[in-house]
């Protein structure tokens, strides 16, 4: 009989007992996730991916995607900020771990269970990641940044952040650094709301941010190639994860009322079933993509050839790009057949089989790293892909 892990039965208990009783407030006042992401640092859920010689768990990618899953069968945002903040700490660990810098941060960070936050967009390029209009400005030991965010997910809420900027005010657009400013060395201005349809809980308004910090916590690799490696692929499994655990939440749902309807007639088939055996399936279909392209990730990523192999390739890219657009097209269409399943019951919002939040936070999907932009990036890679 399989068991879980120590993370897993954790996580478990955090979703459980303190995302799920919350989950509908969150949404409802667009509020932080607070008593989740409490539980989640009491139980050093946080620093789980930090290798076991800096005192982390060492966790791999997959038992970080099935915690996603479990999070998000109970609270999408909950998971969503589990998920970005491990996307932070999983591209520090595989490109600055050897840095004296980085691996003191990394100790700490198991310490202190610091939450990190992102910060790539930015006025003038949207959510483009592989742009930037702000620069760092470098004097002596010590640098300068100021930048314009669009959005920053949990950015009042965290404890650090991890930032895209030129390398110089003289470098392209695409020539990025990457920056973890401290928290006592930065400001945040807020310019917005997050007044939003779903992922409510994420907490995710524009900030003027304006940092300073030490050289040293300017990471040495291109940002350009940290992306291709590590960052967009692990975003999108990451992200799986959640969009896994959102869609088996509505399943779920499904399945129970259908089962009410057998209870309710003994000895018949509910009409219903032949449509939950369909839903079943098309989640099915969703967890291997997912799960078909993470054995892969994980091990192309172990591959001596890691840094220059398949990772960085035009069709590895597309494979990637398209297991995040097939996926957040499948979520919606899930939770949509689980709510005609449960009919009236689950556009009510005051009972158990409410699909509200659920179908909120699934449309979410589509916009974070909108699919447009990431299908016109596919043609364009397309045109320049030698045939197999």
């Amino acid at each position: 009989m399989k068991t879980d892990s120590p993370l897993l039965t954790s996580a478990r208990v955090v979703a459980l007992e303190f995302a799920a009783p919350h989950a509908d407030a969150v949404d409802k006042a667009a509020r932080f996730p607070i008593e989740a992401v409490n539980a989640l640092k009491q139980e050093k859920l946080l620093s789980a991916y930090v290798p076991v010689e800096l005192g982390g768990a060492g966790a791999s990618l997959s038992e970080l995607v099935e915690i996603c899953d479990i999070l998000a069968r109970q609270c999408a945002a909950t998971a969503m900020i589990f998920a970005m903040h491990q996307i932070q700490v999983i591209t520090i660990v595989k490109h600055a771990v050897n840095h004296p810098w980085y691996r003191n941060y990394l100790q700490e960070l198991v310490q202190h269970q610091y939450l990190i936050a992102s910060v790539t967009s930015e006025v003038g390029v949207g959510g483009e990641m592989r742009r930037s209009q702000c620069a760092v400005e470098i004097e002596g030991s010590r640098f300068k940044l100021v930048k314009d965010a669009t959005t920053i997910s949990y950015g009042a809420q965290a404890d650090d952040l991890l930032v895209t900027a030129r390398r110089a005010p003289d470098a392209a657009n695409s020539d990025q650094s990457l920056i973890l400013v401290r928290k006592a060395d930065y400001t945040l201005a807020q310019k917005g709301n997050w007044d939003t349809m779903g992922m409510r809980g994420t907490c995710s308004p524009p900030f003027l941010m304006t940092s300073s910090g030490d050289v040293a916590q300017i990471m040495e690799a291109h940002f350009g190639d940290m992306s291709a490696q590590t960052v967009v692929p692990v975003s999108h499994l990451l992200w799986g994860g959640c969009w896994t655990g959102c869609a088996a939440a509505a399943v779920n749902k499904a399945r129970a009322f259908v089962r009410g309807q057998a209870r309710a007639n003994p000895g018949t088939v509910p009409p219903t079933a032949l449509r939950l055996a369909e839903l079943v399936s098309m989640l099915q279909s969703l967890r291997t993509s997912v799960k078909a392209c993470l054995t892969e990730y994980e091990e192309l990523a172990a591959a001596e050839d890691a840094a220059d192999g398949v990772l960085s390739s035009i069709g590895y890219s597309l494979k990637m790009n398209n297991l995040k657009v097939d996926a957040t097209q499948a979520l919606p269409q899930i939770v949509i057949k689980a709510l005609s399943i449960c009919g009236i019951l689950a556009y009510k919002n005051d009972n158990k089989f409410s699909m509200s939040r659920h179908l909120r936070d699934a449309l979410s999907s589509m916009l974070m790293v909108g699919n447009d932009r990431i299908l016109a990036t596919n043609a364009n890679l397309l045109l320049v892909l030698k045939d197999d």
